[in-house]
Protein backbone atom coordinates (compact mmCIF):
# COMPACT_ATOMS: atom_id res chain seq x y z
CA UNK A 1 0.00 0.00 0.00
CA UNK A 2 1.36 3.37 -0.96
CA UNK A 3 0.82 6.05 1.67
CA UNK A 4 1.13 9.74 1.07
CA UNK A 5 2.72 10.58 4.38
CA UNK A 6 2.60 14.37 4.27
CA UNK A 7 4.72 15.72 7.09
CA UNK A 8 4.77 12.58 9.20
CA UNK A 9 7.68 10.20 9.62
CA UNK A 10 8.08 6.89 7.84
CA UNK A 11 7.62 5.16 11.19
CA UNK A 12 4.11 6.53 11.60
CA UNK A 13 3.19 5.48 8.08
CA UNK A 14 4.45 1.97 8.73
CA UNK A 15 2.41 1.81 11.93
CA UNK A 16 -0.67 2.93 10.03
CA UNK A 17 -0.22 0.17 7.45
CA UNK A 18 0.18 -2.46 10.16
CA UNK A 19 -2.89 -1.24 12.02
CA UNK A 20 -4.95 -1.27 8.83
CA UNK A 21 -3.80 -4.70 7.67
CA UNK A 22 -4.24 -6.31 11.06
CA UNK A 23 -7.87 -5.27 11.25
CA UNK A 24 -7.75 -3.96 14.80
CA UNK A 25 -11.36 -3.10 15.71
CA UNK A 26 -10.74 0.16 17.51
CA UNK A 27 -14.21 1.37 16.59
CA UNK A 28 -15.69 -1.18 18.98
CA UNK A 29 -13.86 0.09 22.06
CA UNK A 30 -12.49 3.31 23.50
CA UNK A 31 -9.46 4.28 21.39
CA UNK A 32 -6.05 4.46 23.02
CA UNK A 33 -5.26 8.19 23.29
CA UNK A 34 -1.56 7.42 22.81
CA UNK A 35 -2.20 5.94 19.36
CA UNK A 36 -1.86 8.55 16.58
CA UNK A 37 -5.19 9.54 15.08
CA UNK A 38 -4.32 8.39 11.53
CA UNK A 39 -3.51 4.92 12.83
CA UNK A 40 -6.79 4.76 14.73
CA UNK A 41 -8.76 5.97 11.74
CA UNK A 42 -7.26 3.36 9.43
CA UNK A 43 -7.86 0.56 11.93
CA UNK A 44 -11.44 1.59 12.67
CA UNK A 45 -12.60 2.41 9.12
CA UNK A 46 -15.06 0.01 7.56
CA UNK A 47 -15.79 -0.24 3.83
CA UNK A 48 -19.02 1.17 2.47
CA UNK A 49 -21.64 -1.40 1.42
CA UNK A 50 -20.53 -1.15 -2.23
CA UNK A 51 -16.84 -1.65 -1.40
CA UNK A 52 -15.64 1.95 -1.28
CA UNK A 53 -12.95 2.17 1.38
CA UNK A 54 -10.34 4.21 3.18
CA UNK A 55 -6.87 3.46 1.79
CA UNK A 56 -4.54 5.83 3.61
CA UNK A 57 -4.55 8.32 6.46
CA UNK A 58 -1.66 10.60 7.35
CA UNK A 59 -1.07 13.67 9.46
CA UNK A 60 -1.06 16.82 7.38
CA UNK A 61 -0.26 20.38 8.40
CA UNK A 62 -1.59 21.44 11.79
CA UNK A 63 -4.71 19.52 12.81
CA UNK A 64 -5.48 18.37 9.28
CA UNK A 65 -5.62 14.68 8.40
CA UNK A 66 -5.00 13.71 4.77
CA UNK A 67 -7.14 10.76 3.68
CA UNK A 68 -7.17 8.79 0.45
CA UNK A 69 -10.55 7.17 -0.21
CA UNK A 70 -11.28 4.74 -3.01
CA UNK A 71 -14.68 5.37 -4.60
CA UNK A 72 -16.14 2.22 -6.09
CA UNK A 73 -18.76 4.30 -7.91
CA UNK A 74 -16.12 6.42 -9.67
CA UNK A 75 -13.43 3.74 -9.89
CA UNK A 76 -10.68 5.97 -8.55
CA UNK A 77 -9.14 7.38 -5.39
CA UNK A 78 -10.11 10.78 -4.00
CA UNK A 79 -8.35 12.97 -1.43
CA UNK A 80 -10.38 13.97 1.61
CA UNK A 81 -9.23 16.42 4.30
CA UNK A 82 -10.48 16.00 7.89
CA UNK A 83 -10.40 18.16 10.99
CA UNK A 84 -11.02 15.78 13.92
CA UNK A 85 -13.35 16.74 16.76
CA UNK A 86 -11.64 18.34 19.74
CA UNK A 87 -12.19 15.11 21.72
CA UNK A 88 -11.70 12.39 19.15
CA UNK A 89 -12.13 9.68 21.78
CA UNK A 90 -15.85 10.48 21.97
CA UNK A 91 -18.54 10.22 19.27
CA UNK A 92 -19.05 13.45 17.33
CA UNK A 93 -21.38 14.71 14.59
CA UNK A 94 -19.98 15.24 11.12
CA UNK A 95 -19.98 18.46 9.08
CA UNK A 96 -19.17 18.07 5.37
CA UNK A 97 -17.81 21.22 3.69
CA UNK A 98 -17.88 21.28 -0.12
CA UNK A 99 -15.69 23.55 -2.21
CA UNK A 100 -16.74 25.66 -5.19
CA UNK A 101 -16.30 25.55 -8.93
CA UNK A 102 -12.72 24.23 -8.94
CA UNK A 103 -13.29 21.59 -6.28
CA UNK A 104 -10.53 23.10 -4.14
CA UNK A 105 -7.73 21.79 -6.34
CA UNK A 106 -6.49 24.71 -8.46
CA UNK A 107 -2.80 25.57 -8.02
CA UNK A 108 -2.32 22.97 -5.29
CA UNK A 109 -4.16 22.46 -2.05
CA UNK A 110 -1.33 23.67 0.18
CA UNK A 111 -0.16 26.63 -1.90
CA UNK A 112 -2.87 28.99 -3.11
CA UNK A 113 -5.70 26.54 -3.78
CA UNK A 114 -9.23 27.79 -3.43
CA UNK A 115 -10.56 25.67 -0.60
CA UNK A 116 -11.84 25.91 2.95
CA UNK A 117 -8.43 25.23 4.48
CA UNK A 118 -6.35 27.70 2.48
CA UNK A 119 -8.88 30.53 2.14
CA UNK A 120 -10.66 30.56 5.51
CA UNK A 121 -9.94 30.06 9.20
CA UNK A 122 -11.86 26.75 9.27
CA UNK A 123 -9.01 24.90 11.00
CA UNK A 124 -8.80 27.43 13.82
CA UNK A 125 -12.56 28.01 14.03
CA UNK A 126 -13.35 24.32 14.64
CA UNK A 127 -10.33 23.64 16.87
CA UNK A 128 -12.39 23.76 20.08
CA UNK A 129 -15.59 22.19 18.75
CA UNK A 130 -16.89 18.66 19.17
CA UNK A 131 -17.54 18.12 15.47
CA UNK A 132 -15.56 16.30 12.80
CA UNK A 133 -15.19 18.43 9.68
CA UNK A 134 -14.79 16.58 6.38
CA UNK A 135 -13.70 18.34 3.17
CA UNK A 136 -13.61 16.25 -0.03
CA UNK A 137 -11.19 17.56 -2.64
CA UNK A 138 -12.14 17.45 -6.32
CA UNK A 139 -15.37 17.59 -8.27
CA UNK A 140 -14.60 20.86 -10.01
CA UNK A 141 -17.32 21.72 -12.52
CA UNK A 142 -19.36 18.62 -11.69
CA UNK A 143 -22.07 20.15 -9.46
CA UNK A 144 -21.29 17.14 -7.23
CA UNK A 145 -23.88 15.20 -9.22
CA UNK A 146 -24.12 11.69 -10.61
CA UNK A 147 -23.51 12.16 -14.33
CA UNK A 148 -25.50 9.92 -16.64
CA UNK A 149 -22.47 8.95 -18.79
CA UNK A 150 -18.71 9.24 -18.49
CA UNK A 151 -17.18 12.41 -19.91
CA UNK A 152 -14.17 12.07 -22.26
CA UNK A 153 -12.34 14.85 -20.41
CA UNK A 154 -13.74 14.83 -16.87
CA UNK A 155 -14.16 11.08 -16.58
CA UNK A 156 -16.69 9.27 -14.41
CA UNK A 157 -18.57 11.54 -12.03
CA UNK A 158 -20.70 9.93 -9.33
CA UNK A 159 -20.45 12.51 -6.58
CA UNK A 160 -23.97 12.11 -5.24
CA UNK A 161 -23.29 8.42 -4.68
CA UNK A 162 -19.91 9.18 -3.13
CA UNK A 163 -21.33 11.76 -0.71
CA UNK A 164 -24.41 9.78 0.29
CA UNK A 165 -23.64 6.05 -0.03
CA UNK A 166 -19.85 5.79 0.25
CA UNK A 167 -18.01 8.46 2.22
CA UNK A 168 -20.42 8.92 5.18
CA UNK A 169 -20.26 5.31 6.33
CA UNK A 170 -16.47 5.29 6.01
CA UNK A 171 -16.11 8.52 7.99
CA UNK A 172 -18.59 7.40 10.66
CA UNK A 173 -16.60 4.26 11.38
CA UNK A 174 -13.16 5.89 11.16
CA UNK A 175 -14.00 8.88 13.36
CA UNK A 176 -16.72 7.63 15.71
CA UNK A 177 -19.60 9.42 14.05
CA UNK A 178 -22.52 10.24 16.34
CA UNK A 179 -25.13 9.60 13.67
CA UNK A 180 -25.77 13.28 12.91
CA UNK A 181 -24.55 14.96 9.72
CA UNK A 182 -24.74 18.37 8.09
CA UNK A 183 -23.44 19.56 4.73
CA UNK A 184 -22.53 23.07 3.59
CA UNK A 185 -21.11 24.47 0.40
CA UNK A 186 -20.44 27.65 -1.52
CA UNK A 187 -21.07 28.82 -5.06
CA UNK A 188 -21.39 25.71 -7.30
CA UNK A 189 -21.80 23.50 -4.24
CA UNK A 190 -24.63 25.61 -2.84
CA UNK A 191 -27.18 23.79 -5.00
CA UNK A 192 -25.49 20.43 -4.46
CA UNK A 193 -26.08 20.51 -0.70
CA UNK A 194 -29.83 20.59 -1.30
CA UNK A 195 -29.61 17.86 -3.92
CA UNK A 196 -27.72 15.62 -1.50
CA UNK A 197 -30.27 16.16 1.27
CA UNK A 198 -33.08 15.24 -1.12
CA UNK A 199 -31.25 12.23 -2.55
CA UNK A 200 -30.66 10.67 0.88
CA UNK A 201 -33.52 11.69 3.18
CA UNK A 202 -32.44 11.84 6.81
CA UNK A 203 -28.72 11.55 6.12
CA UNK A 204 -28.09 15.27 6.40
CA UNK A 205 -29.98 17.01 9.19
CA UNK A 206 -28.95 20.47 8.00
CA UNK A 207 -27.68 22.24 4.90
CA UNK A 208 -25.76 25.49 4.58
CA UNK A 209 -25.81 27.22 1.20
CA UNK A 210 -23.57 30.23 0.58
CA UNK A 211 -23.82 32.47 -2.53
CA UNK A 212 -25.50 30.08 -4.89
CA UNK A 213 -28.31 29.41 -7.33
CA UNK A 214 -30.43 26.42 -6.37
CA UNK A 215 -32.72 26.54 -9.40
CA UNK A 216 -30.85 24.71 -12.16
CA UNK A 217 -33.42 23.55 -14.74
CA UNK A 218 -34.98 26.81 -15.99
CA UNK A 219 -33.25 28.70 -18.83
CA UNK A 220 -31.01 30.87 -16.59
CA UNK A 221 -30.15 27.85 -14.45
CA UNK A 222 -29.24 25.73 -17.45
CA UNK A 223 -27.13 28.56 -18.85
CA UNK A 224 -25.27 28.79 -15.53
CA UNK A 225 -24.64 25.05 -15.45
CA UNK A 226 -23.45 25.00 -19.07
CA UNK A 227 -20.97 27.82 -18.47
CA UNK A 228 -19.49 26.16 -15.39
CA UNK A 229 -19.21 22.68 -16.92
CA UNK A 230 -17.76 23.85 -20.23
CA UNK A 231 -15.26 26.06 -18.39
CA UNK A 232 -13.82 22.82 -17.02
CA UNK A 233 -13.83 21.39 -20.59
CA UNK A 234 -16.69 19.03 -19.79
CA UNK A 235 -19.80 18.36 -21.87
CA UNK A 236 -23.06 19.25 -20.07
CA UNK A 237 -24.90 16.69 -22.18
CA UNK A 238 -23.02 13.99 -20.29
CA UNK A 239 -24.41 15.25 -16.98
CA UNK A 240 -28.16 15.59 -17.47
CA UNK A 241 -28.63 15.31 -21.23
CA UNK A 242 -30.30 17.72 -23.62
CA UNK A 243 -32.03 20.79 -22.16
CA UNK A 244 -35.40 19.06 -22.61
CA UNK A 245 -34.31 15.90 -20.82
CA UNK A 246 -36.37 15.15 -17.66
CA UNK A 247 -33.10 14.61 -15.78
CA UNK A 248 -32.68 18.40 -15.50
CA UNK A 249 -35.94 18.77 -13.61
CA UNK A 250 -35.30 15.63 -11.60
CA UNK A 251 -32.05 17.14 -10.28
CA UNK A 252 -33.40 20.63 -9.60
CA UNK A 253 -33.74 21.18 -5.81
CA UNK A 254 -36.00 24.18 -6.37
CA UNK A 255 -38.63 21.96 -8.01
CA UNK A 256 -38.38 19.37 -5.23
CA UNK A 257 -38.13 21.75 -2.30
CA UNK A 258 -41.09 20.05 -0.63
CA UNK A 259 -38.75 17.13 0.11
CA UNK A 260 -36.64 19.42 2.30
CA UNK A 261 -39.32 19.55 4.97
CA UNK A 262 -37.74 18.63 8.30
CA UNK A 263 -34.24 19.66 7.17
CA UNK A 264 -32.62 22.66 8.85
CA UNK A 265 -31.78 25.22 6.15
CA UNK A 266 -29.38 28.17 6.19
CA UNK A 267 -28.91 30.31 3.07
CA UNK A 268 -26.73 33.40 2.65
CA UNK A 269 -25.64 35.74 -0.12
CA UNK A 270 -24.36 39.22 -0.78
CA UNK A 271 -25.78 41.65 -3.32
CA UNK A 272 -22.66 42.26 -5.38
CA UNK A 273 -22.30 45.80 -4.07
CA UNK A 274 -18.85 46.55 -2.59
CA UNK A 275 -18.72 45.73 1.09
CA UNK A 276 -16.31 46.01 4.00
CA UNK A 277 -14.11 43.15 2.77
CA UNK A 278 -13.79 44.49 -0.78
CA UNK A 279 -10.74 46.66 -0.13
CA UNK A 280 -7.02 46.50 -0.79
CA UNK A 281 -6.49 45.22 2.76
CA UNK A 282 -9.37 42.76 2.51
CA UNK A 283 -8.93 38.97 2.89
CA UNK A 284 -6.87 37.48 0.09
CA UNK A 285 -6.30 40.79 -1.72
CA UNK A 286 -2.83 41.45 -0.30
CA UNK A 287 -2.87 45.05 -1.57
CA UNK A 288 -3.07 43.76 -5.16
CA UNK A 289 -5.27 46.11 -7.21
CA UNK A 290 -5.76 43.50 -9.95
CA UNK A 291 -7.18 41.01 -7.44
CA UNK A 292 -9.40 43.68 -5.98
CA UNK A 293 -10.71 44.69 -9.40
CA UNK A 294 -11.49 41.06 -10.23
CA UNK A 295 -13.33 40.65 -6.91
CA UNK A 296 -15.31 43.82 -7.43
CA UNK A 297 -16.25 43.17 -11.06
CA UNK A 298 -16.55 39.39 -11.46
CA UNK A 299 -17.37 38.72 -7.82
CA UNK A 300 -19.85 41.57 -7.83
CA UNK A 301 -21.71 40.26 -10.85
CA UNK A 302 -21.83 36.73 -9.48
CA UNK A 303 -23.30 37.69 -6.12
CA UNK A 304 -25.78 40.04 -7.81
CA UNK A 305 -27.02 36.94 -9.65
CA UNK A 306 -27.06 34.73 -6.56
CA UNK A 307 -28.98 37.41 -4.66
CA UNK A 308 -31.84 37.01 -7.15
CA UNK A 309 -31.60 33.21 -6.96
CA UNK A 310 -31.77 33.40 -3.18
CA UNK A 311 -34.93 35.50 -3.34
CA UNK A 312 -36.54 32.85 -5.54
CA UNK A 313 -35.64 30.09 -3.11
CA UNK A 314 -36.89 32.12 -0.14
CA UNK A 315 -40.23 32.69 -1.86
CA UNK A 316 -40.49 29.00 -2.81
CA UNK A 317 -39.89 27.82 0.76
CA UNK A 318 -42.39 30.34 2.08
CA UNK A 319 -45.01 29.01 -0.34
CA UNK A 320 -44.37 25.53 1.01
CA UNK A 321 -44.32 26.77 4.63
CA UNK A 322 -40.86 25.30 5.14
CA UNK A 323 -38.84 27.23 7.75
CA UNK A 324 -35.37 28.43 6.77
CA UNK A 325 -32.83 31.00 7.86
CA UNK A 326 -31.91 33.53 5.17
CA UNK A 327 -29.00 35.92 5.63
CA UNK A 328 -29.16 38.43 2.77
CA UNK A 329 -26.31 40.84 3.27
CA UNK A 330 -26.83 44.39 1.89
CA UNK A 331 -23.34 44.32 0.34
CA UNK A 332 -20.63 41.80 -0.46
CA UNK A 333 -19.12 39.98 -3.43
CA UNK A 334 -18.58 36.37 -4.45
CA UNK A 335 -15.43 35.85 -2.41
CA UNK A 336 -13.85 33.83 0.39
CA UNK A 337 -13.84 36.54 3.03
CA UNK A 338 -17.62 36.61 3.03
CA UNK A 339 -17.88 32.82 2.90
CA UNK A 340 -15.76 32.63 6.03
CA UNK A 341 -18.26 34.94 7.72
CA UNK A 342 -21.11 32.80 6.37
CA UNK A 343 -19.55 29.70 7.90
CA UNK A 344 -19.24 31.42 11.27
CA UNK A 345 -22.77 32.84 11.13
CA UNK A 346 -24.36 29.59 10.05
CA UNK A 347 -22.59 27.44 12.63
CA UNK A 348 -25.08 28.07 15.49
CA UNK A 349 -27.91 26.92 13.20
CA UNK A 350 -25.99 23.86 11.98
CA UNK A 351 -24.77 23.07 15.50
CA UNK A 352 -28.30 23.04 16.89
CA UNK A 353 -29.42 20.64 14.16
CA UNK A 354 -26.47 18.39 15.01
CA UNK A 355 -27.51 18.26 18.64
CA UNK A 356 -24.53 20.23 19.94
Amino acid sequence: MELWCGLRSAALCTAAVLACSSGIALADSAPDPDTPIPVRALAAARPAPNGARLLTAAQGPGRVLDLTVYSEAMGRTLPVEVLPAVDDSQPAPILYLLNGVDGGTDTGIWSDGNNWLTKTDAERFFADKQVTVVMPVGGGGTFFADWRVDDPVMGRQRWTTFLTAELPSIIDSAFRGAGANAVAGLSMASSAVFRLAIAAPGLYRAVGSYSGCVRTSDLPGQAMVNVIVTARRGNPLNMWGLPTDPAWAANDPYLHADQLRGTTIYVSTGTGQPGPLDTLDGPGINANPVKLLDQLVIGGVLDAITARCTEQLRDRLRELDIPATFDSRPTGTHSWGYWQEDLHNSWPVLRAALGQ
